[in-house]
């Protein structure tokens, strides 16, 4: 062998026989004042090589690097590179959801004998706290240590015309076990309120592509059905025989052309199961396993429900579906399975509370634990 081949050879062999498949993110990028506070790019990370890189404008994960089953490292969630292109990006992704997730019909509910009415932003309803939930604002943030990073922020009383303020905390942390968890609180101060939170992570196990052939399993025998403008109806409809069944493993892609009602209001997934839980322990909400990379992906969660979303609005559209290296984002280009409180439960007394009384805490817990299968 020649001197120049065995050079190549040893600097293929130290670099893991290939170059880095994803880009790595420059924090200055996303150095830069908003709404006249600091926004930043903190990153958190286990002895093992799991790397998250999270931004405190709306608390956004905007990276997770885990290995497939070849031990090479990738980036499994879809993101930007900059502060800039991620306010002219998808609104919701990767953010901390607040405060309030999912929909309320026609924006409006009633606590306590008064009404209020809610800005409407996915019209005819509210979607993810109206107009500037806490997908756009910028969290306090504080680096803990090299794992765990602690953001806050606190929604006043009138904020997106909810009542009542509302300090919130949400912690994110690395594990040794290859897991992202993130626990959150928030405790009412001065008035009834309502709240459910969420995390709104957009994933690919791939890397890229489409999630298609993505084997998923959700263990929930029931769903709460939406009609065409996507509100849940209040009913619980069981899955057994239908195509919303992820009871036992299913690709994602294999029946979400379906003819059925909840795939064309989708247009694809679109809705809450009701997971087979009795109360708020940790358990398995989801797993997720792709057959390409080898990764898998289990989602444990105290709520009681799991929004799941097949990507159906990723469209490949210039500036917002544009990502990290120029990727473009086209439909089903990810997954979001978002664990929360029932959507607009504060319309459907048969759906568990999300009202807050002053002095009441609201907690909860969501772990993305990764792994590979080989």
């Amino acid at each position: 062998m020649s001197s120049l081949l065995a050079l190549t050879s040893m600097a293929s062999a130290a670099t893991g026989n290939s170059a880095k498949d994803y880009v790595d993110l420059d924090r200055a990028k996303f150095q830069k004042e908003v709404d006249g506070k600091p926004v930043d790019l903190f990153t958190i990370k286990n002895k093992k090589g799991m790397v998250v890189k999270i931004t405190n404008y709306g608390a956004r994960v905007e990276q997770i690097l885990v290995p497939d089953k070849h031990g090479k490292l990738g980036d499994v969630v879809l993101g930007y590179e900059s502060i800039d292109q991620v306010m002219n990006g998808q609104g919701s992704m990767n953010a901390f959801i607040g405060r309030y997730a999912n929909r309320i019909a026609k924006g409006k509910f009633v606590l306590n004998g008064q009404e209020y009415q809610l800005n409407i932003n996915n019209p005819p309803n509210t979607l993810h706290g109206g107009l500037k939930g806490s997908r756009f604002v910028v969290f306090d943030a504080h680096q803990i240590d090299d794992s765990s990073v602690e953001m806050s922020y606190t929604y006043k009383d009138g904020e997106e015309n909810f009542p009542g303020t509302l300090p919130s905390k949400v912690t994110y942390k690395v594990t040794n076990a290859n897991a992202l968890d993130i626990s959150y609180e928030a405790v009412a101060v001065d008035k009834p309120t309502i709240v459910n939170f969420t995390s709104h992570l957009f994933v690919n196990l791939a890397g890229s592509g489409d999630i298609l052939d993505h084997v998923l399993t959700i263990p929930a025998d029931k769903i709460t059905p939406v009609d065409e403008t996507l509100i849940t109806t209040g009913e619980f409809r069981p899955v057994k025989g239908t195509p919303m069944d992820f009871t036992k493993p299913e690709k994602i892609g294999a029946r979400i052309t379906a003819d059925y009602d909840q795939i064309k209001y989708g247009p694809g997934y679109d809705v809450n199961y009701v997971l087979n839980k009795k109360g708020q322990e940790l358990s398995l909400a989801a797993r997720v396993a792709d057959p390409k990379s080898g990764r898998v992906l289990e989602i444990l969660s105290t709520e009681p429900g799991i929004q799941f979303y097949s990507g159906n609005f990723l469209e490949g559209k210039a500036p917002r579906d544009v990502g990290k290296g120029g990727q473009v984002y086209n439909v089903h280009g990810a997954f979001s399975l978002e664990p929360q409180h029932f959507p607009d439960g504060v319309n459907k007394p048969n759906f568990p509370s999300t009202v807050l009384n002053p002095g009441e805490w609201y907690k909860g817990k969501i772990v993305y634990k990764f792994g590979v299968q080989k």
